[in-house]
C-alpha cells in the first residue's frame, strides 16, 4: 500500500493585501502556543491592539518579497514537495499542509486519507523543536487525525537541528556563498523565542538561561531546549564550513512585543560588529528552511540598511535550503529514520 508523507511549514497569508495579512495574523497570533497568556488576555492583546495596526505594516512588507509565483514560502515548500515526491517514488504520497493558512492541515490530511495510505509520517520543516511551532503543529494534527479517525496511521518526525543530512545542505549552500566573496564575519541568525518558552522545556527548572553558558552542549536540562538546538546547529554548521570561533556568532531575530526574548538579538549585533569593523557580513537563517519574509525581508532588506548605516558596507543572505538538491536528499534521509516529535503536552 502507498505510504503516506505530510510536510508541515509554518504558513503564509494569501495574498500581500492588508485583509489577507490580517486573516493570516488572527490566525497565527490566537494560537495559545505562540502567545502563551491567558485567553482573554491573548484576546484583548491580538484583536484589540496588534491587529488594528500591524496588518498593514506586514503587508507592506510581504509586497516588497511577493513573486509572480506568489509567497516564496509556499512556492518554494510546494516545489519540495514535488522533488521529494519524485526522489520517494510511487510508493509514497507527499502532501503538504501548513499550521496557519492555506494548504490546510485539515486538507492535507483529509486527502492522505482519501488515498487510503498505510501510514502517514508527519515531519514539521522546522529543524530546532519549539513550542510555537513544533508542538502547536503536532498537537494541530494530533486533534485533526482523531477527528478524522486516523490517529494510528500517524507517526511524528522530531527536530534534526544536528541531523548529518541537514548540515550537509546547509554547509552545501552556504560554502558556494562564502567562495562568491570575503566576508570579514559569519553570523547564524535564528528566529526568537521568548525566554519562558525556552524554560517551558526545562525539566530541571533550574539549567535553561540560567548562566551564560547554558547552550554549549546539549544534556538532559536543554535536550528540548530551542535555543541550546540552535546553537548546536551553529556549531555544527561552522565545523562543516571550516569557520574559527572568532570568525561566527549566533543571534536571534522577530521578537515581538515587550516580554523578555532570548539574546543576543540580530539587529543588536549589526551595530555591534560594525564597530569592530566588519564591513562584509555574511548571514545564514538556519531556522528557516525556504526563504520567506524573516529571510527576505527582514534580514535582506531591513538588516542591509541597518548594517549599512553603523558604517557596514555589505550584508548578503545565505539562500536558505528551499528545494535544493541537497535539502530533498536530506528530507529523503530524515525520512528514513523514524523518530518521535517531543511532547509537552500528554
Amino acid at each position: 500500500m502507498t505510504k503516506g508523507i505530510l510536510l508541515i511549514n509554518l504558513g503564509t497569508p494569501d495574498s500581500p493585501e492588508p485583509q489577507d495579512v490580517k486573516n493570516y495574523l488572527d490566525e497565527f497570533l490566537m494560537d495559545p502556543y505562540v502567545i502563551d497568556v491567558p485567553s482573554l488576555f491573548r484576546w484583548l492583546l491580538v484583536k484589540g491592539i496588534i491587529l488594528r495596526t500591524r496588518p498593514k505594516k506586514s503587508s507592506e512588507a510581504y509586497k516588497k518579497i511577493w513573486s509572480e509565483r506568489g509567497s516564496p514560502l509556499l512556492f518554494h515548500s510546494e516545489d519540495l514537495v514535488t522533488k521529494v515526491q519524485k526522489i520517494l517514488g510511487s510508493e509514497y504520497r507527499v502532501v503538504l499542509g501548513m499550521r496557519y493558512g492555506k494548504p490546510s492541515l485539515e486538507t492535507a490530511l483529509k486527502s492522505l486519507k482519501d488515498s487510503k495510505v498505510s501510514e502517514i509520517s508527519v515531519l514539521p520543516l522546522y529543524p530546532q523543536y519549539s513550542l510555537a511551532a513544533t508542538e502547536s503543529s503536532v498537537q494541530r494534527v494530533r486533534i485533526l487525525a482523531e477527528k478524522l479517525g486516523i490517529t494510528k496511521l500517524v507517526k511524528f518526525f522530531g527536530a534534526f537541528y544536528e541531523h548529518p543530512a541537514f548540515i550537509e545542505a546547509f554547509r552545501q549552500v552556504g560554502a558556494q556563498s562564502l567562495k562568491e566573496d570575503d566576508y570579514d564575519f559569519v553570523l547564524f541568525s535564528f528566529h526568537g523565542v521568548p525566554e519562558r518558552h525556552v524554560k517551558k522545556t526545562d525539566p530541571s527548572d533550574s539549567h535553561c538561561l540560567a548562566t551564560p553558558h547554558c547552550c554549549d552542549k546539549i544534556s538532559s536540562a536543554n535536550q528540548n531546549c530551542y535555543r541550546a538546538q540552535c546553537y548546536a546547529t551553529a556549531r555544527a554548521l561552522a565545523k562543516g564550513l571550516g569557520l574559527s570561533p572568532e570568525k561566527y556568532s549566533v543571534s536571534f531575530q522577530s521578537r515581538l512585543g515587550v516580554t523578555p526574548w532570548i539574546q543576543p538579538f540580530t539587529d543588536v549585533l549589526y551595530k555591534e560588529l560594525a564597530n569592530k569593523g566588519v564591513k562584509n557580513l555574511l548571514i545564514f537563517c538556519p531556522a528557516f528552511v525556504a526563504d520567506c519574509l524573516e529571510t527576505l525581508e527582514e534580514i535582506c532588506i531591513r538588516g542591509e540598511q541597518s548594517f549599512q548605516s553603523y558604517g557596514g558596507k555589505k550584508l548578503r543572505l545565505v539562500p536558505s535550503l528551499n528545494s535544493s538538491e541537497g535539502w530533498v536528499k536530506a528530507v529523503a534521509d530524515i525520512l528514513g529514520e523514524k523518530t518521535s516529535a517531543p511532547s509537552l503536552q500528554a
